[in-house]
C-alpha cells in the first residue's frame, strides 16, 4: 500500500507518493508538481564494496519524450544519448547529494530520475533534485538529511522564488541553490541580458542592451532569500517523510586509516623534503615528486624492518603534505608557490595567433593555459536541439565547447568523447559570456577552448580567453568578462580565502567556487561546498576578494584588447536596408534571383522581410561589396508596392541589341549602373565597357557621364548592357 505526502510550498501543491512503484529499489518515490511527474530511485549494493577510499555514486537524469506526448526526433525513434540538459541536470543532482554520504561509504550507488510526465510551467531541475533527495531520505541508506533545490529569479527588481519557466523568460537572474535546512551545498548563477527602450530625442527611441550583472551585495541578498526558502522546504520534507522512512541498514563505514607511527615517522624525518616537493607540485597537477619521495622512504630501515607497503607510505606522505599545505595557508598566510592569499599568478595574453581562424586567444595564467578559438556563421547555422515540453526544435546560436586532453596535465591517455566535466565547464563559461553579447546580434558564434596546460581553474581561463576571442571576432559585447577561481581552507575557528587557486589547493582545500564578471558586476558563479555549509558573511568576504582578483585580470585583458589586430580570415559582413515591399523582388520567383546572386558572388545573404534589412557576408571583400550593389540595383529598379504602380518590366520596355543613350549614376568595382531613358537602371559590367581590358571603371567612366549603350540581356526585373560598338 502506498503512502502519499502532500505539501503546500511557495504557493504550489507538491505530492510525493512512496511504496507504489519500483519497490525493489532501496528507495523510490513518484513526485508530482502540476502535470509533471518524475520517478526517483536509489539503489545501493551493500554486498559489493569497492577497495578505494571514495563513494562510487552515479546519478542519471532521463527525459522520456512520451512525457510530452511526442516521439524522439531523428531517424531512430528511441531515446539514446543524453542531451546536454539531461547531463547537466544529473551533475546538479550529483553535486548536491554527494556531500551527504558519510566518509567510508564505499558501496556502489545509483540514483536515477526519470521524467514520466512533463509540464511546460514546471522547473524540472528543481523537481528532479527534490525527488532524488526524497528517495534517498526515505531509503535504508545511512542518510537522514533532506536536500532541496530552489531557483531565484528577478523581475523588475523583485526576487521570485521558484519562478515558472514563463516567468524566467522575463527574469534578469537565474540563481539555482541546493542545500539542507542549515547548509548551502551547491550554487549556480548567471545573469540574463535584456533590452530597454530609451528616449534619445523627441518621439525617437533607441534600444539599450543591459547585461544585468549582479553586485556582490545583491547576490548575497538573493542567496539569503534562497537559504530561507531551503530551510522551510527541508524542514517540511523531513517532518513529512519521517514516518515513511525505512529502517537504516546496518552497513560498515570503512575506515581507511594507517598506523600513526608511519605518519609520525614521515613527518619527523621528511617534513622539509615534503615542503620542498610542494614547490614543484605547485607547478604541476602530477604527483610525481611525492611518489618519488615515497619510493625513497620505502627503502629506509624503518620501513623495510616493519615491512610497510608502498601504498601505506605514499598515503602517509599525502596526509603530511595536506597538513603542511593547510598549515602554511591558515597560519603563515603563504601558499606552496610562495604567493600571498590574494595574489593572482602571472598572466600573458596573445590574440589572433591562428591566421586561418576568425579569432583566437591564447590565455596563460601561471601553469594554466587555454587556447580559445572563435568561429562565426549565419543565424541558420546554429545547433538545433529539442526541449521536452516543446513540439518544435530550437536553435542555439552561441556555443562554448571545452576540451581537456590528457597532455594538459601530463597524462598519457588518448582523447575520447566529451565527458560530464567538460560539458559542465563549457556550460559555465557560456553562462559567464552570453549576457554580454548584444541581443540584436543574431549570427552564430562557436567558441572552442582547448586546454593546453592545467594547474587550476581552466574553466575561468576559458572565460577570459573566450571574452577576448569574441572581441577579436568583432562580436558586439557590452564589456569584457574575466573569471577567477576562489578557495578556502578552514582549521578550527580560523580560515583563509584564496584567490586564483591551483590544483593542489583545490584538492586539499575545503571549498572552491568560480566567479566571473565584468567591471560592473558578476555574470556567473558556481560553488561546491565541501564543508558543512558556509556563513553568508564569509561568502560575502570571499566574493569581494574575488572582485579584486577579477578587476586585476580585467585590467590586463583591456590592455590586450587594445592591441587586437583583426584576423584576415574574418568574414566581411555588410548590412543595409531596402524597402520591405521590395524584398520579394530580390528573392525572385521560387528564390531564383537570390540564388543567382549567391552563386555569382559566392556570398551568404540573409533577408528580413519585415524590416527590409539585408545582410551580406562572405570571405572575399570585393564580392560582398559587389553583391550589395547588385541587390541595391534590383531594389532601385522595383517600385514600392506602396506606390500604386507596377514594378518596371524591362522586357516590355527594351529589346535585345537596342541602342540607347544613358547616364552613369553609380560606379562599382565590377561595373557601372546606367540610368536608362525609358526608366530603370541597367548594369554595364567592367568587361563590357571597352574592347581593351579595363582595370578600373573610374579610368573610363565618371558619374553623370552620358554613354551610348546596347542592350545585351533583358529579364523582367533587370537588364545587362554593353558599350555600343564593342
Amino acid at each position: 500500500m502506498s503512502t502519499v505526502c502532500e505539501f503546500e510550498l511557495n504557493g504550489k501543491q507538491e505530492i510525493f507518493e512512496f511504496g507504489k512503484v519500483a519497490k525493489q529499489a532501496n528507495g523510490s518515490v513518484l513526485a508530482k508538481l502540476g502535470n509533471a511527474v518524475v520517478l526517483a530511485t536509489v539503489v545501493s549494493e551493500f554486498d559489493n564494496p569497492v577497495e578505494e577510499d571514495f563513494t562510487p555514486l552515479t546519478v542519471q537524469y532521463v527525459e522520456k519524450t512520451y512525457a510530452a506526448a511526442k516521439l524522439p526526433g531523428g531517424f531512430i525513434k528511441r531515446e539514446a544519448k543524453p542531451s546536454d540538459f539531461e547531463t547537466l541536470t544529473a551533475r546538479v543532482i550529483d553535486r548536491s547529494l554527494r556531500p551527504l554520504f558519510p566518509k567510508g561509504y564505499v558501496y556502489p550507488t545509483t540514483i536515477t530520475v526519470i521524467v514520466l510526465s512533463a509540464d511546460e510551467k514546471v522547473d524540472l531541475q528543481v523537481l528532479a533534485l527534490n525527488a532524488a533527495s526524497a528517495a534517498l531520505y526515505s531509503s535504508d541508506l545511512p542518510i537522514k538529511k533532506s536536500v532541496s533545490g530552489v531557483r531565484i529569479g528577478r523581475i523588475e527588481g523583485e526576487y521570485i522564488i521558484n519562478p515558472t519557466t514563463e516567468q524566467l523568460e522575463d527574469s534578469t537572474l537565474d540563481l539555482y541553490v541546493a542545500g539542507t535546512k542549515e547548509e548551502l551545498l551547491m550554487i549556480e548563477m548567471k545573469s540574463i541580458s535584456s533590452e530597454e527602450m530609451i528616449e534619445v530625442d523627441i518621439e525617437a527611441f533607441s534600444k539599450l542592451h543591459k547585461t544585468n550583472e549582479m553586485t556582490e551585495d545583491e547576490l548575497v541578498n538573493a542567496i539569503s532569500i534562497a537559504q530561507n526558502a531551503l530551510k522551510e522546504s527541508n524542514e517540511t520534507y523531513e517532518i513529512g517523510f519521517e514516518s515513511i522512512s525505512k529502517e537504516i541498514k546496518d552497513v560498515e563505514l570503512v575506515e581507511f586509516t594507517i598506523d600513526t607511527k608511519v605518519i609520525d615517522y614521515v613527518k619527523e624525518k621528511y617534513f622539509e623534503d615534503i615542503k620542498f616537493a610542494l614547490q614543484k607540485l605547485a607547478k604541476s597537477e602530477r604527483a610525481t615528486e611525492l611518489k618519488d619521495l615515497a619510493k625513497k622512504i620505502s627503502k629506509d630501515e624503518f620501513c623495510t624492518e616493519n615491512e610497510i607497503e608502498f601504498a601505506t607510505i605514499y598515503e602517509a606522505v599525502s596526509i603530511v603534505k595536506r597538513d603542511v599545505v593547510r598549515a602554511m595557508i591558515v597560519n603563515e598566510k603563504v601558499r606552496a608557490d610562495g604567493r600571498g592569499l590574494k595574489d593572482v599568478r602571472p598572466i600573458t595574453i596573445d590574440t589572433n595567433i591562428l591566421p586561418s581562424t576568425h579569432s583566437s586567444c591564447l590565455f596563460t595564467r601561471g601553469e594554466t593555459q587555454a587556447l580559445v578559438v572563435g568561429t562565426l556563421a549565419g543565424s541558420k547555422d546554429g545547433q538545433m536541439y529539442e526541449v521536452l515540453t516543446e513540439k518544435s526544435t530550437r536553435t542555439e546560436n552561441f556555443m562554448v565547447h571545452y576540451n581537456f586532453p590528457g597532455f594538459s596535465v601530463g597524462e598519457a591517455k588518448p582523447m575520447f568523447g566529451v565527458g560530464r566535466r567538460e560539458l559542465g565547464h563549457g556550460n559555465l563559461a557560456k553562462k559567464a559570456l552570453e549576457s554580454t553579447i548584444d541581443k540584436d546580434f543574431d549570427e552564430t558564434v562557436r567558441l572552442v577552448s582547448e586546454i593546453l596546460e592545467s594547474n587550476g581553474s581552466s574553466s575561468m581561463a576559458t572565460v577570459c580567453g573566450g571574452s577576448l576571442a569574441l572581441k577579436a571576432a568583432g562580436v558586439p559585447i557590452s564589456n569584457l568578462v574575466a573569471g577567477v577561481a576562489m578557495g578556502m581552507v578552514v582549521e578550527g575557528d580560523n580560515y583563509s580565502v584564496l584567490t586564483d587557486i591551483m590544483g593542489l589547493e583545490d584538492h586539499d582545500g575545503d571549498m572552491d567556487f568560480k566567479v566571473a564578471g565584468t567591471t560592473e558586476g558578476i555574470t556567473a558563479l558556481q560553488m561546491d561546498i565541501k564543508l558543512g555549509g558556509i556563513e553568508l558573511s564569509v561568502l560575502k568576504e570571499a566574493l569581494y576578494q574575488a572582485k579584486e582578483g577579477r578587476e586585476h585580470i580585467l585590467g590586463i585583458m583591456e590592455e590586450a584588447a587594445a592591441e587586437i589586430v583583426p584576423s584576415e580570415a574574418l568574414p566581411l559582413v555588410e548590412q543595409f536596408a531596402i524597402d520591405p515591399s521590395k524584398i520579394m523582388v530580390v528573392i525572385g520567383k521560387a528564390g531564383s534571383t537570390i540564388k543567382e546572386i549567391i552563386e555569382k558572388f559566392s556570398v551568404s545573404i540573409d533577408l528580413d522581410r519585415d524590416s527590409g534589412n539585408v545582410k551580406v557576408s562572405g570571405e572575399n571583400k570585393q564580392n560582398v561589396l559587389d553583391a550589395c550593389e547588385h541587390i541595391k540595383s534590383i531594389s532601385n529598379n522595383a517600385n514600392s508596392r506602396r506606390d500604386n504602380k507596377k514594378n518596371i518590366d524591362f522586357e516590355k520596355l527594351y529589346e535585345i541589341d537596342e541602342v540607347l543613350t544613358g547616364k552613369v549614376v553609380r560606379i562599382a568595382d565590377f561595373g557601372a549602373f546606367i540610368e536608362l531613358p525609358k526608366g530603370g537602371e541597367g548594369l554595364l559590367h567592367i568587361s563590357k565597357i571597352s574592347k581593351e581590358r579595363v582595370k578600373r571603371v573610374e579610368d573610363v567612366l565618371k558619374v553623370d557621364d552620358n554613354i551610348e549603350v546596347k542592350v545585351l540581356k533583358v529579364k523582367k526585373d533587370r537588364i545587362e548592357l554593353a558599350s555600343n560598338g564593342i
